[in-house]
C-alpha cells in the first residue's frame, strides 16, 4: 500500500522580552536555579498577573509577517493540569480567541516549486518551569526560572507532507522571528522548539489517520530524524495489522527512536476557561499601524531587492538573506565595494571561516569595512583573487589590514606587461612539447602554461594578462 504522510507543527518561540509575560521577574538565561521566580511565578495566593505590553507588539509583528489576521480582541484562558514545574496548577494561554489567526508560509521545494503551508493560529502563553534529572541521584529537581517566560505558539495546518518539508517550514519560521527581533531563536537554550503531530493515511484517502505528537524537538536535525522514525513506525504498525494510538511521544536522540510518554489529552481534559484575572486584549487599528511602522524588511522582500538592486543570483541571495545580521553585513560591504564580489566573499570565504570557528557573523574577526578594503584591492588589480584568500587568512588571524599585509608580505600583483611577457617567453621556450600540443588543438594545455607562469611569479602575475599573452604567443 502507498502511504501519505500528514504533519502539523506546533512551534514554540520564546519572546525576547527582558521580563516575564505576567510579572517583572527577569527572563535572562543561565541564572542559578529558582533565582528568577517571584511570587507571581510561584503562584502565591493573592498575587495578580499583569500583561507585558511588549509581547502583544511582538505577536502582532509576527501576524503581519505571515499575512495573518491580528485579532482586534483576544482572550487569555486557564489551561488546567497538574505538573511539578507549574506551581499554579494551570498555565495561562489563549484558546478560543487567539491573537493571530489564518496566516501562511510559502516554501520553495527542491524542484523549485512553491508550496503554501497554512498557519492556523499563533497564540500567547507562559512557559512552564524545567524538570532537572542530571546529577539528582534518582530524584527530580525543579527550576522555575523559565516559568512565566513569554511564548508565541505557532500552529500550522496539517499541510506538511514530509520530514524535509517540516524542517523547511520550521527554518522559515525561525528566520522570520529572528528577522523581526522577537526571539533569539537559540535552540540550544530552548528558545525555539517544536512539537510534531505525525500521522499516515493511504494515498487518496480524505480522512486523516490517528496522529502521535512528538514533544520538545529542539534542533532541525532532530525534527527530521524524529519524524522519519515515527512515519516508519506507524506504517510498519498498520501494515502488520495493528492500530496507531493517539499519544504523546518522546524522541530519544541517542537511540534515534520515539517512545511513548502518555496518552494524548484532548482540549476538554484541560478544562479551559477565560482567566478571570486578565482583561481581554483589545488592539486598535492605530496600534497596528504603529507596529507596522516599526517592521523591518522581511527575508523574501530583501531577497527580491538584492536580486534587482545588485544583480545577484538567487542561490547567493538565499545565503545572504539567511539571517538579518548576514544581510546587514553584506550591504555594509556592498556599500563600499563591488556588490557581486562582496556577495561571493560574504557567502564564501567569510562564511567558511565563521563555520570553521563556529561563530556568528556578529562575532566576525574581519568587519565589513576591512572586507570591503580587501575586495577593492582585487578590483584595482593590486592583488589577484587567489592572493586575496591568503590575505584574508592573515586578516582573520589578526595580522592587520589588507594593505598592511599586502605590503608586509610583498604580495602586490605584477601588472607590468614587460615583466610578465619575459616570464611567459621563458616558460614557452622551456616547454616545446606542450607548445606543439597546444598548436595541435589541445587547448587544455593552456592551463599548464598559466600554472607555470604563476609558479614562476609566486602567484603575483595578473591572471588576465597572463592568459592573453600566452594565447597570443602560442598561436603566433
Amino acid at each position: 500500500m502507498q502511504w501519505e504522510v500528514v504533519i502539523g507543527l506546533e512551534v514554540h518561540a520564546q519572546l525576547a522580552t527582558e521580563s516575564k509575560i505576567f510579572c517583572g521577574a527577569s527572563t535572562a538565561y543561565g541564572a542559578a536555579p529558582n533565582t528568577q521566580a517571584d511570587l507571581v511565578t510561584l503562584g502565591y495566593p493573592g498575587v495578580l498577573p499583569v500583561l507585558n505590553k511588549d509581547v502583544v507588539v511582538m505577536a502582532a509583528k509576527f501576524g503581519m509577517a505571515v499575512d495573518a489576521t491580528v485579532a482586534p480582541r483576544s482572550v487569555f484562558a486557564r489551561k488546567n493540569y497538574f505538573y511539578p514545574d507549574l506551581p499554579k496548577g494551570y498555565q495561562i494561554s489563549q484558546y478560543e480567541l487567539p491573537i493571530v489567526e489564518h496566516g501562511h508560509i510559502d516554501l520553495t521545494l527542491d524542484d523549485g516549486s512553491v508550496k503554501r503551508v497554512g498557519i492556523t493560529r499563533a497564540h500567547l502563553e507562559e512557559d512552564a518551569g524545567k524538570s532537572l534529572h542530571e546529577n539528582m541521584a534518582g530524584k527530580t529537581g525543579i527550576d522555575l526560572n523559565r516559568a512565566g517566560t513569554p511564548l508565541l505558539e505557532i500552529v500550522s495546518e496539517p499541510d506538511i507532507r514530509s520530514a524535509k518539508e517540516a524542517v523547511n517550514y520550521m527554518r522559515r519560521i525561525h528566520q522570520i522571528v529572528r528577522y523581526l527581533g522577537i526571539s533569539d531563536g537559540n535552540m540550544q537554550e530552548g528558545s525555539f522548539r517544536c512539537d510534531a503531530n505525525v500521522s499516515v493515511r493511504p494515498v487518496g484517502q480524505a480522512e486523516f489517520g490517528t496522529r502521535a505528537e512528538i514533544k520538545n524537538l529542539n534542533s532541525f536535525r532532530f525534527v527530521e530524524k524524529a519524524i522519519d522514525f515515527e512515519v516508519e513506525r506507524q506504517i510498519d504498525l498498520l501494515e502488520d495489522g495493528g492500530e496507531v494510538v493517539q499519544e504523546t511521544r518522546l524522541y530519544d536522540s541517542d537511540k534515534d527512536e520515539t517512545r511513548s510518554m502518555r496518552s494524548k489529552e484532548e482540549a476538554n481534559d484541560y478544562r479551559y476557561f477565560p482567566d478571570p484575572d486578565l482583561l481581554p486584549v483589545e488592539i486598535s487599528p492605530e496600534f497596528l499601524e504603529q507596529v507596522k511602522a516599526g517592521m523591518p524588511e522581511l527575508p523574501q522582500a530583501k531577497a527580491t531587492r538584492f536580486i534587482e538592486q545588485y544583480g545577484l543570483k538567487a542561490a547567493d541571495v538565499e545565503v545572504l538573506t539567511s539571517s538579518r545580521a548576514t544581510a546587514d553585513f553584506f550591504e555594509a560591504v556592498a556599500d563600499k565595494a563591488d556588490a557581486r564580489l562582496a556577495a561571493n566573499w560574504v557567502a564564501g570565504e567569510l562564511g567558511g571561516a565563521l563555520n570553521k570557528d563556529a561563530i556568528e557573523i556578529t562575532e566576525s574577526r574581519v568587519d565589513a569595512d576591512a572586507l570591503a578594503l580587501l575586495i577593492n584591492r582585487i578590483s584595482d588589480n593590486t592583488i589577484s583573487g587567489k592572493i586575496a584568500k591568503e590575505v584574508f587568512a592573515a586578516m582573520w588571524a589578526g595580522e592587520g589590514s589588507a594593505d598592511d599585509i599586502i605590503e608586509a608580505k610583498g604580495l602586490k600583483q605584477i601588472t607590468d606587461t614587460g615583466a610578465i611577457e619575459a616570464v611567459v617567453d621563458e616558460v614557452i621556450a622551456n616547454n616545446p612539447e606542450q607548445v606543439q600540443q597546444f598548436r595541435e588543438g589541445k587547448d587544455k594545455v593552456l592551463g599548464f602554461f598559466v600554472g607555470q607562469v604563476m609558479k614562476a611569479t609566486q602567484g603575483k602575475a595578473n591572471p588576465g594578462q597572463v592568459n592573453q599573452l600566452l594565447r597570443d604567443k602560442l598561436k603566433g
